[in-house]
């Protein structure tokens, strides 16, 4: 066996950012050849990763490409065991990753098929096995959840604090910091559809059922009580709808007349929070 030194196992933990212990052992495997001990700490990581499968994943972040100029947009919810390491550079980077290469690849229909691709800041390596060198040194589990590519210019936020929030924002025109305040507007506010159009039929009959018996319990007349319904319909469309919502950094203007007037259309928006389907 081969004389393993100091310095030796200092320099593989540095590289791959294994536990020294795991180092010495993985040199001691393979005869003192640092390439060959690389390979056998990947393969022991997989196997350990692979006992840790099945623990909870609470925590996470949602990684997100877009930009209004690039005509694309991705946002990936990548879930970790714990809070702490949603703040981890790597793991803020490796979300992030997964993002870029599903807007600006071929994309992909499943997680699986998203971390057989190229890691888009790493040449010569995959998003898969960027995650397993990730799972080696921080020894927590990572799950690649919901993904979704829009093939349209884009604005995005993500929103990292008590509640985990993502955004992507598709438009017509604008300029990327406009359309990044209507993001932030869709994680604080929770538009449930873009247009009144947009929101589920079953939910507004159920909303004008209530406002009309409300209006008969009050004693209003039959003749003016369809009149009282769509006037009040008009405040609920105002708390659920996002183009007729107020504004939150300018409440005298509704979300729609702002985009208006900073010259783009929204098209779609998509708002995910960590854990809630």
């Amino acid at each position: 066996m081969a004389d393993i030194t100091a310095a030796a196992v200092k320099t593989l933990r540095e590289e791959t950012g294994c536990p020294m212990m795991e180092c010495k052992k993985a040199l001691q495997e393979s005869n003192g050849d640092a390439e060959a001990a690389r390979d056998w700490l990947r393969k022991r990581g997989a196997q350990v990763g692979e006992k840790r499968a099945g623990r909870e994943t609470a925590f996470g972040r949602f990684g997100i490409y877009a930009d209004v100029d690039s005509g694309v947009g991705a946002m990936v919810e990548v879930q970790c065991e714990s809070a702490p390491v949603t703040k981890n550079a790597e793991f803020i980077a490796f979300a992030d990753g997964l993002a870029k290469q599903l807007a600006t690849g071929p994309g992909a229909s499943s997680a699986g098929e998203l971390l057989a691709q190229p890691d888009p800041e790493n040449v010569g390596q995959t998003l898969g096995e960027l995650k397993d060198d990730l799972f080696n040194r921080v020894r927590e589990v990572f799950n690649v959840g919901r993904m979704i590519r829009i093939d349209s210019p884009c604005g995005a936020y993500s929103h990292n604090a008590a509640t985990v929030a993502g955004v992507l924002l598709a438009v017509t025109g604008g300029n990327s910091d406009a359309v990044k305040d209507i993001c932030m507007h869709i994680a604080a506010m929770r538009p449930k559809a873009l247009t009144p159009d947009d929101l589920d039929a079953d939910i507004v009959a159920k909303e004008k059922e209530i406002l009309t018996d409300t209006a008969r319990s009050e004693g209003k007349p039959e003749n003016i009580i369809e009149k009282m319904v769509e006037g009040r319909m008009r405040n609920f469309y105002a708390q659920s709808v996002l183009t007729e919502q107020s504004f939150v950094k300018d409440d005298k203007v509704s979300v729609g007349q702002f985009a208006k007037d900073n010259g783009f259309e929204i098209k779609s928006f998509v708002h995910w929070e960590l854990g809630v389907a």
